[in-house]
């Protein structure tokens, strides 16, 4: 995909400012051809792995996947003695917004992130050094700022022209609109929206409404103008059920949602993106949230979104896997945590990694380029020591990371372990 020149030069301006990554720690790109030889390669798109298969890496795409195949000659050779080769993980809820949370993510396996809030527009930074291969980090999607009622300060230091709407509620199609084209501007991938209350400040409701549903629809109508989609926040069964009726392509949290609005939302094609795990992280001290009085609500809140989820799977809502994190030096909550958590409320382990792969990059609109180990898709992959289709928590330990080809993180050749099967 080309960079697109005005905001490359702005994000190029703004690495300059920023702390750089050394050439060393940069993911490196082979000079030609790579083999994976002796895999058990897991694509999401298929129903059974491809047990001692030959994988070759070209130019940042997958060139073939042949069982028991020669690498071609000249290749850089990996042995992978039957380990598992599965597609890198896409996370469609972060709030990257540093260099250093960037590359933590990508350790962790995460190849591709859509950002669902970040001040100053640093993710559409992230976004566009990315595109000029400056970013050691997964390739991002950027949403800008939260459209709510009340936004955040910083939006108007970057948008000056809606200083007029600081310090009162931006409410009417008038305004909405104005706000939507700020996104817009920044050329955002999806435009996020704030259908009710959050549930990580202590003085919040979660279930209280932001918007009413023709609010909703002005947000929807008018990021349709330039091609883009809507993510609604939502955790309230109102707020939530509003957004789905206005077309919004996700709901992101969806704790309370009722089974009604779960049947309008498999009848629409809306996604949910449940995050049961950073609720989870509510629940204890450290990580993302430290706070007594989150810490009883998140109590209240993780089965009720359990259920929600158990109940969208059964109904046959689309699930998207996502984490809700920053990935920030406190952060102690990952995307292998959500899979665990969405096997626990009754996917199987072949939907969870779905969930992160396929139907993820469908959400994203990427579905015919990523979120697959399949001949034409980009070489973003990832190593596991153990089948995650019979332990999903094989996830919390890559041992080998590539993106676009290029290899991020390499602990294959210390990492054996006598129990993992070999091919002869």
């Amino acid at each position: 995909m080309r960079p697109r020149p005005r905001l490359l030069v702005l994000a190029l301006a703004a690495l300059a400012a920023l702390p750089r990554v050394t050439e060393a720690a940069m993911p490196q790109a082979s000079a030609g051809p790579t083999a994976f030889v002796g895999a058990t390669a897991i694509d999401p798109g298929s129903e059974a792995p491809i047990p001692n298969a030959t994988v070759v890496v070209e130019d940042g795409r997958i060139v073939s996947i042949e069982p028991g195949g020669a690498p071609p000659a000249g290749a850089r050779v990996i042995e992978l003695g039957g380990r598992y080769l599965v597609p890198g993980l896409i996370d469609v809820h972060v709030h990257i917004s540093s260099l250093d949370a960037a590359r933590r993510a990508l350790l962790s396996g995460v190849t591709s992130a859509r950002s669902m809030g970040a001040g100053h527009f640093a993710d559409v930074g992230l976004r566009e050094l990315g595109r000029a291969g400056a970013l050691d980090g997964p390739e991002m999607f950027a949403a800008g700022y939260h459209v709510r009622p009340r936004p955040a300060d910083e939006l108007f230091f970057d948008a000056p022209g809606l200083g007029d709407l600081l310090g009162t509620d931006v409410r009417g199609e008038a305004s909405l609109r104005r706000v939507v084209d700020v996104m817009l501007e920044r050329e955002v991938d999806f435009v996020k929206v704030n259908a009710t209350e959050r549930a990580g400040l202590p003085e919040t409701d979660p279930r209280k409404p932001f918007f009413t549903e023709a609010e909703l629809a002005v947000i929807v109508d008018e990021a349709a103008t330039a091609g883009i989609p809507v993510a609604a926040h939502a955790h309230g069964d109102g707020g939530g059920r509003a957004a789905v009726a206005a077309g919004v392509r996700s709901i992101e949290h969806g704790t309370y949602l009722s089974e009604g609005t779960l049947q309008l939302m498999r009848e629409r094609g809306t996604f949910l993106v449940p995050t049961i795990a950073v609720v989870s992280d509510l629940t204890r001290p450290g990580g993302d949230y430290d706070n007594p009085v989150l810490e009883v609500r998140g109590r209240h809140m993780l089965p009720q979104v359990r259920r929600t989820a158990a109940l969208a799977h059964e109904i046959g809502v689309p699930i998207v896997a996502a984490t809700d994190t920053g990935y920030g030096p406190e952060s102690v909550l990952r995307l292998s945590h959500e899979l665990m958590e969405l096997v626990g409320v009754g996917l199987s382990e072949l939907e969870a990694i779905r969930a992160a792969s396929t139907v993820a990059a469908e959400l994203l609109g990427i579905e015919d380029r990523t979120g697959r180990v399949a001949a034409g898709f980009e070489a973003d992959l990832l190593v596991l020591d153990r089948n995650p289709l019979e332990d999903i928590g094989a996830y919390q330990d890559p041992l080998f990371v590539m993106s676009d080809g290029r290899v991020a993180l390499d602990r294959l050749e210390f990492s054996a372990d006598p129990m993992t099967p070999k091919v002869p």
